[in-house]
This record gives structure tokens, C-alpha cells and sequence, in this order.
């Protein structure tokens, strides 16, 4: 289970609201600082509910590896700040997709422009004539 911070050494159940707090026997209950979340073994129910075998963790990592459990609300300003990144995002995009249809416009034309076409040319036949005159013979 997972406790968030309340007091120095208290901590509130984040799936049932059911308050706890840190064993005076536990390694970070002597820290001088509590951590924003921890994450506990063992409850010792007594006139107060105690954690033991605690471990500080970060709220991403809860989100991470039990996300049917936990996940992560963004701030107002994370939000925005989204907000004006995807618009960011999307006017490049747009950017792109225009040079992308001139390029393409501009290959197009290039292909459809009637091309000068260079003709072969071949010793011993006159271009002028169309008409295929069979070699003469020199000879006996």
C-alpha cells in the first residue's frame, strides 16, 4: 500500500484515506524530513495504525508500475503548457505538409513539361529521308 504525506511522520492510505504513520522503529522516521510518498509492507494496528518495512518513492513511479492502481493529475499549467505545445506541433506539421505539396506541385510540372527530346543519330542514314532505301551494291 501507499501512504502520501500529511504531518512529519503521518501519512494518509492514497486508496483508502485511512490515516497511518511511521514506526519510531523505521529508518526514515528518524530522517529530520518526510518524504511526499511512501510505500509500505506491513501495518501494525495499535491505538494508532503503524507502517513498517516503509520505502520513500516518487508519485511517477507509482503511476508507473501500479497504473490500475494510481495514476498522475497535471497542474492547471502542465496542461496549458500541453496545450501550446500540441499547437506548436501542429503548425509545424502544417509547415511541412505545405512544402511537402509544392515540392510534389513542382515535380509534377516538371514531368508533364513537354521535354525536348534528343534524337539518335546513326552514321550512314540521312535524317531528312523517312523512307528506308535498301544499301546499294557496288560490285560485280
Amino acid at each position: 500500500s501507499s501512504g502520501i504525506n500529511a504531518e512529519y511522520g503521518e501519512y494518509v492510505n492514497a486508496r483508502t484515506g485511512m490515516p497511518c504513520h511511521l514506526h519510531p522503529t523505521s529508518a526514515l522516521y528518524g530522517m529530520g524530513y518526510s518524504s511526499d510518498y511512501v510505500v509500505y509492507h506491513e501495518l501494525i494496528m495499535t491505538a494508532r495504525e503503524y507502517m513498517q518495512c516503509v520505502t520513500s518513492v516518487e508519485a511517477e513511479w507509482l503511476a508507473e508500475l501500479g497504473p490500475m492502481f494510481y495514476s498522475v493529475k497535471e497542474s492547471i499549467n502542465s496542461i496549458e503548457e500541453n496545450k501550446q505545445r500540441a499547437a506548436e506541433r501542429k503548425q509545424q506539421m502544417e509547415k511541412e505538409l505545405a512544402a511537402a505539396e509544392e515540392e510534389l506541385e513542382a515535380k509534377r510540372e516538371r514531368e508533364d513539361a513537354p521535354s525536348s527530346r534528343s534524337t539518335i543519330v546513326t552514321p550512314g542514314h540521312s535524317s531528312s529521308s523517312s523512307v528506308r532505301s535498301t544499301p546499294r551494291r557496288l560490285g560485280f
